[in-house]
């Protein structure tokens, strides 16, 4: 049975989709899945990046994207009333659930998505979070310390493991980024040969031709 660490943030549409999709691509493997709450802009702060939604013409192109994709794939998808939002209570809800601080499930991470991607309301508002507060009947204290502390903890392990964007797949120690790495993910799990090359590692000997400051 393999291991799968999925790093996610509520904030991301594409770890929505990548989350909706990825039963149909584990289809016929034996895997676990744990999934990991973490802080997109945390990781973009530590790799001196701007998110999708930070980048005027980009932020239009990622919103008619996913758009586009949710409707190929079947996947209901309403963009929230604004966006980007600060997903922190949301990323601490899921966190608060478990019978210990830090433990999820693909349940409550399923609520919690489709709190954000299919209402088509303010991902904070007050009265939906305590709905949905109310629905999953969290363990812990939100705000407690115990609960923030697990979510820098959960992304600074992700910074460990180079994860530099949401979603994330961790498996024997290899990252997978994107929505579009699910097929990647799915042939190194099925034993592709291409895995067994030295393909994977040798593109960090790949010399860098031009450095910006």
């Amino acid at each position: 049975m393999k291991h799968i660490t999925f790093y996610l943030d509520f904030i991301s549409p594409y770890a929505y989709l990548a989350f909706a999709q990825l039963p149909e691509v584990l289809v016929g493997i034996s895997y676990c899945v744990d999934y990991k709450p973490v802080l997109f802009a945390a990781l973009l702060k530590h790799h001196g990046q701007l998110g999708p939604a930070e980048i005027a013409p980009k932020r239009d192109w990622t919103y008619r994207q996913v758009l586009w994709m949710a409707d190929k794939l079947g996947v209901p998808l309403r963009m929230p009333a604004s966006h980007p939002f600060n997903p922190l209570q949301l990323l601490r809800l899921a966190l608060a659930c478990g019978q210990q601080p830090g433990d999820t499930n693909r349940y409550v991470c399923e609520q919690i998505f489709k709190h954000v991607w299919t209402s088509g309301a303010d991902a904070n508002a007050v009265a939906l979070f305590e709905s949905l507060a109310a629905q999953l009947k969290p363990h812990h204290d939100v705000q407690g310390s115990d609960v923030k502390n697990t979510l820098k903890y959960s992304t600074n392990a992700a910074l460990d493991k180079r994860v530099f964007g949401v979603p994330a797949f961790e498996v024997d120690d290899k990252i997978f980024w994107g929505l579009d790495a699910l097929p990647m993910l799915r042939d190194y799990l099925m034993g592709a040969p291409w895995f067994a090359t030295t393909g994977w590692d040798d593109v960090r000997h790949v010399a860098a031709g031009v450095v910006r400051n």
